[in-house]
């Protein structure tokens, strides 16, 4: 080995889904919204001076920011732009967040079942952390959360089981930790779920972080954003400022804008995925799958005889791509994305002959 590589900083990254490069698949692998963005998107994208790119963005974002807050208001729950933080999706957001908030020496706590980023930016940073098991109904066990800790994250509803913990749960984990930053990562809230921002008034230990990559349909576009009190997202911005002020694009900010105004198609689409995942849901139990009750745009579903990694290859051959974690305890579940309702037809048509 050189020297220089005795003082590489080395971790295991993250491992995303795969992307293939063919059109003529049905992909359900990544979560991704089966249909394009608001409209005014595609009108942004028209009216985009792009002259303006020889000019740096608005390191602030901050029409972006007053849209999002905006949006997410509500009369009894009022959200100004100063407690939004944006960033190049949620991904970004919660990096940003690891390395604020959670510099104890005291480990920080997440589920053993739960987003596979988390342990990669805890290596990254050297931040130690424990990951609680889940019981056996994949749930939460709040007293595992209620002891000495640096930190704690969970997405809500959890990836990839779907499953959404109450508000009681939440609000009782932030309240019983006052000395740590509660994150909560509810990029999957929008498919049935109830959000944790009530609480942020209340709590200013809690950040909620939500993402455009799924409900808005913006995955390609790359953005996310977080909301707390404005105390804690004013140490968010000194280290984003600290480490890249201009993150975030012109065209990105323009775009974000357009669709988070767009509330009437955000409905609209967020409501048929919604109707085809219960849709969904009743057609894999007649095949003889069971599965958490998802309330997010995925199904995590295990078969009564049919293995799960061969249902994946199998799936994998016919076009259809799912996601498969070779990970214990939920290595025999596949974790499918809700497509369109004509994709879904086509996933149930394909496992009926392979469950058969």
């Amino acid at each position: 080995m050189a020297d220089w590589e005795a003082n590489v900083r080395r971790v295991v990254p993250y491992t995303p889904g795969e992307q293939p490069k063919r059109n003529d698949i049905i992909k359900l692998n990544t979560n991704e919204c089966p249909y394009p963005p608001a409209p005014g998107v595609a009108k942004a994208l028209l009216e985009f001076e792009a002259d303006k790119l020889r000019l740096y963005p608005d390191p602030a974002a901050l029409e972006l920011r007053e849209a999002i807050a905006a949006a997410v208001s509500i009369p009894e729950h009022p959200v100004a732009a100063d407690q939004v933080f944006v960033g190049v999706g949620s991904d970004d957001v919660l990096a940003l967040a690891f390395l604020t908030f959670f510099n104890s020496k005291k480990p920080i706590l997440f589920p053993d079942i739960t987003y596979s980023f988390y342990d990669v930016w805890a290596d990254l940073y050297g931040i130690p952390y424990r990951t609680p098991e889940l019981d056996e109904r994949f749930r939460l066990k709040k007293a595992d959360y209620l002891t000495e800790n640096g930190g704690i994250i969970f997405p809500n509803p959890n990836a990839p089981t779907g499953l959404m913990e109450n508000l009681d749960t939440i609000e009782e984990i932030v309240a019983k930790n006052p000395d740590s930053v509660v994150i909560v990562d509810e990029a999957y809230v929008d498919f049935g779920g109830v959000s944790a921002l009530p609480l942020v008034d209340k709590y200013e230990n809690l950040l909620i972080v939500q993402t455009f990559s799924k409900s808005r349909a913006l995955a390609g576009m790359r953005i996310g954003f977080a909301i707390g009190q404005k105390k804690l997202i004013s140490y968010l911005n000194d280290v984003k400022f600290s480490f890249n002020s201009y993150t975030m694009n012109r065209l990105t900010i323009a775009c974000g804008k357009a669709c988070v105004e767009d509330r009437g198609y955000f409905q609209e689409i967020t409501g048929k995925i919604v109707a085809t995942r219960e849709w969904t849901k009743q057609k894999l139990a007649e095949l003889g799958f069971t599965f958490p009750d998802s309330k997010a745009n995925f199904i995590f579903a295990t078969h009564k005889t049919v293995p799960a990694q061969e249902l994946f290859e199998n799936l994998k051959t016919a076009g259809i791509y799912v996601r498969y974690f070779k990970k214990p305890r939920i290595d025999n579940y596949l974790r499918i994305t809700v497509g369109t309702q004509a994709e879904m037809e086509r996933l149930v048509e394909v496992l009926a002959e392979l469950v058969k």
